[in-house]
């Protein structure tokens, strides 16, 4: 089984996913115990302090996917904020909780829909609020 990769995550977010998980009902949200587990092994800093390179809330990410090389890019949203545009991906989502924190550079497993995993890269943030100066989005 492969270890996790380190993550960093801004102080910011944490306490704003902490207040989003303490708000939902127990049995609302299958994946609460992964999302809580990737906030307790956390690095946590300041939003200046976080890496540009880093996936924070919000933030625009440009993956590949290794097998093929198709690129693709999402947004790591809050729920209210996921749309029909299909560049969205929420962060109660299995993926989106395990996309924050990571870096450019790492890579995850990523459910087919139909069953398999495709294993993708984050190539590049695209935009990262924390980098454009924005800690309130």
């Amino acid at each position: 089984m492969q270890s996790k990769p380190k993550i960093i995550m801004s102080s910011l977010d944490v306490d704003r996913l902490e207040r989003l998980i303490e708000s939902l009902p127990g049995n609302a949200f299958p994946g609460k115990a992964a999302l809580e587990d990737e906030l307790s092994r956390a690095e946590v800093m300041d939003p200046e302090d976080v890496p540009s390179t880093v996936v924070t809330m919000n933030s625009r990410v440009r993956f590949q996917v290794a097998s093929t090389k198709e690129e693709f890019a999402l947004t790591l949203v809050y729920p209210k904020d996921v749309d029909a545009t299909g560049e969205t991906i929420s962060i109660l989502a299995p993926v989106g909780s395990a996309l924050l924190g990571l870096a450019q550079g790492d890579e995850i497993e990523w459910p087919k829909p139909g069953g398999g995993v495709l294993r993708v890269c984050i190539k590049e943030i695209i935009y990262q609020p924390e980098r454009a100066g924005e800690f309130h989005r």
